[in-house]
């Protein structure tokens, strides 16, 4: 029986009851839409699952309510705060949105065409918070400004004005170095790494850090902050690839390049917990350059003390004997004991005669230093000596470290425990390095000074020849045995040369493989654009000497066999190689040994490095690359010196035969560099080349 009792303000019970049903109809379907959309990605079939999974009360059973039971229905319900919050975070519909839609049971056409239909939950564009605190929206809205109206003005390298535009974009331009106009403990990192560039071998003014506390409004602080993201870029930048591009200081340097990124600049150091050792990370990784850079931060930490200088004076020089005069007086000078001390000559330390020993150490303290080797001590001589050491030595070790920027990151081969072939020109040294240490060295015979320098590159060997060909380059034909061909048509006979003339005109010298043939029994490929490569020599005599610059490019190893023996115990343990071994191989054909795994070599120019007991070596700039680089790092119209590019880089080309060039010699196995042809006829000359200086070599500076 039904109950008509009067109920809630005068409404009868039935009624009410009607009413409350509605409502509670109504309030489920809200409630689970709010849920669906905090969870739903889209709408469809999924959704209507959902709804149809809702149990909505079938008010069917009851009669519909009357005008007043509506009429007495409150018409805001009271619903929890947190739902109502819930319903209109960003990730949700609005709720207008749900409660446009008709109640579950209601099907009125009419009312459904007076009230636009809901957009789906999901398909409403989302609100991201933003990522820039309130006290920095100021700065925030002045990089944006900044970036989009004069970007140029900060960053003048396309790749890190679109890196940085990208980057600040992402954090809604928040700036990058402050936080409510403090600076951060990372900017604080970056700053301390940019003043302290000098530790490895560059230069702060490179790297101006701003006043942020002068910065105070923000206008001031997003200009602070962009300046500083430019000087830590051109830090990283220079760091890892150097201050200026090798193609610079001379025309046959090649190595890989290796720029940075921008972009992982700016990400690496922006979430790094220590920004500094981030920075510093940029620059080379190898065990010499730490170790220069330890010595540098050595030398700058000395004292200078009290300079001795030697007093200028007349010239002073041996005496020529001649045949009115075969025993020359002695020249003497008071200065002369102090020489001694200077140059380190401890015989006779008290003695003021110029004798044989003093011009011996003055002969090699300009080929140190670069000077023409006369022996005579003359103004240049003594004003070198006069220059404090330790100067020199700190732009030597500079100029080292800077080269060491252009190598690889990775010198050997990972597949081979890291092992590489390294060659410093400089001392005349070839060494194998494995697993970090150093597994053979000889000695090397490397270019003459000037145009037959032995180039600097990086490239992998990849096999070995065993009696090789010489196949003579077309410029030793034009120069010298054309011109001695005239003179002598059988010379070529007697040195045991063949000259072929090939059916298109071309004109091929070689010499067969043997113990005269001037690569001798062993030549190590590595393929370059320079077109040289290491060899054996049948003249072991230059190796004795302390200065080996005489070839003509390539590169003489003294000990081949043990030298070919090493490599392919590397790449081929399980054959068990030995040098004898590899003398056994030694004929009259050629026979070609290929590297399964190729071996990098790297050809350097160290004037400055540290042996194994951490004691400074340095050596004569045989070919004025330290004299180069000093002049562009020291000119001041070069603040840019990195940004030239590898393909401003002139081709590098020896001189050509003035004859067609043959095939074989176009295959990249021409230019080898055994004995010139008056060498060959006549012995090997007894004096060494004269140093750089002599020839007045300076390399022209390419841009």
């Amino acid at each position: 029986m039904r109950n008509d009792s009067i109920g809630w303000h005068g409404m009868s019970r039935t009624g009410f009851d009607r009413v409350l049903m509605v409502v509670a109809a109504t309030f489920l379907t809200v409630s689970a839409s709010s849920a669906y959309a905090q969870t739903a990605p889209a709408q469809g079939s999924a959704e209507l699952a959902i709804d149809a999974a809702v149990p909505v009360p079938d008010t069917s059973i009851l009669p519909p309510p009357t005008a007043a039971d509506i009429a007495a229905t409150p018409l805001n319900p009271t619903v929890d705060k947190t739902e109502t919050t819930a319903s209109t975070t960003p990730a949700t519909a609005p709720a207008a949105s749900v409660t446009a839609q008709p109640a579950a049971g209601s099907n009125s056409a009419a009312q459904q065409a007076k009230e636009p239909a809901a957009a789906p939950a999901a398909q409403e564009p989302a609100k991201t918070a933003s990522k820039v605190a309130p006290a920095d929206q100021p700065v925030a809205d002045k990089l944006r400004e900044a970036l989009q109206t004069q970007a140029n003005k900060f960053f003048n390298r396309k790749n890190e004005r679109a890196a940085v535009e990208k980057f600040y974009a992402s954090r809604d331009y928040a700036p990058l170095w402050t936080e409510g106009g403090t600076l951060t403990s990372r900017a604080k990192g970056v700053v301390s790494r940019l003043n302290d560039a000098a530790v490895d071998g560059l230069n702060p003014a490179e790297y101006p850090v701003p006043n942020f506390g002068a910065a105070t409004g923000p206008d001031a602080l997003a200009e602070a902050d962009l300046k500083l993201t430019a000087s830590m870029l051109d830090y990283a930048r220079q760091a890892q690839s150097g201050q200026m591009h090798w193609s610079q200081v001379s025309a046959d340097i090649q190595y890989p390049e290796h720029p940075v990124d921008p972009n992982e600049v700016l990400t690496n150091i922006s979430t790094a917990k220590d920004a500094s050792a981030a920075l510093q990370d940029y620059n080379p990784p190898h065990k010499l350059y730490k170790e220069l850079r330890a010595k540098l931060a050595e030398l700058r930490g000395q004292s200078e003390g009290p300079v001795t200088l030697l007093p200028e004076g007349p010239s002073l020089s041996l005496a020529k004997k001649t045949k009115k005069n075969p025993n020359p007086a002695v020249m003497e000078d008071a200065r002369v004991p102090q020489l001694r001390a200077k140059l380190g000559v401890t015989e006779n330390p008290d003695d003021t005669r110029y004798d044989t020993t003093v011009a011996a150490a003055v002969r090699k303290f300009q080929a140190h230093t670069g000077l023409k080797t006369t022996g005579v001590l003359d103004d240049r001589t003594v004003k070198a000596i006069n220059s404090p050491k330790r100067d020199r030595e700190i732009d030597t070790i500079v100029v080292n470290m800077e080269r060491w920027r252009w190598l690889p990151r990775q010198l050997g081969a990972p597949a081979l425990g890291n092992a590489y072939a390294i060659l410093n020109i400089p001392d005349f040294t070839l060494k194998v390095m494995q697993n970090g240490g150093e597994v053979w060295k000889t000695r090397v015979v490397v270019g003459k000074p000037g145009k037959h320098a032995t180039p600097l590159l990086t490239e992998t060997m990849k096999y070995i020849t065993v009696n090789p060909t010489w196949n003579v380059p077309p410029s030793i034909i034009t120069n010298e045995y054309l011109p001695a061909l005239q003179q002598d048509p059988t010379v070529l006979d007697r040195m045991g040369l063949k000259l072929h003339r090939n059916a298109d005109g071309t004109i091929h010298v070689s010499q067969p493989p043997g113990e005269r043939n001037a690569l001798g029994r062993i030549r190590f490929n590595f393929p370059n654009k320079f077109l040289v490569y290491q060899h054996d020599t049948p003249d072991k005599g230059l190796f004795s000497r302390d200065v080996r610059a005489f070839s003509h490019g390539c590169m003489r190893v003294q000990n081949p066999d043990q030298y070919a023996a090493v490599l392919l115990n590397i790449v081929m343990p399980s054959e068990h190689y030995t040098p004898e071994k590899v003398r056994a191989m030694y004929g009259n054909s050629e026979r070609n040994i290929n590297f399964a795994t190729p071996i990098p070599v790297n050809i350097t120019y160290q004037t400055a490095f540290v042996d194994d007991a951490g004691k400074l070596h340095t050596r004569s700039d045989i070919y004025g690359r330290d004299a180069a680089m000093l002049a562009l790092l020291r000119n001041a119209k070069n603040k840019n010196l990195e940004a030239v590019v590898a393909h401003a880089q002139p081709n590098y080309s020896r001189p050509r035969a003035q004859i067609p060039v043959a095939a074989n010699e176009r295959a990249g196995l021409g230019y080898d560099n055994g004995p010139n042809f008056f060498e060959r006829l006549f012995g090997i000359p007894t004096q060494a080349p004269p140093p750089a200086a002599e020839y007045g070599q300076r390399r022209r500076i390419y841009r």
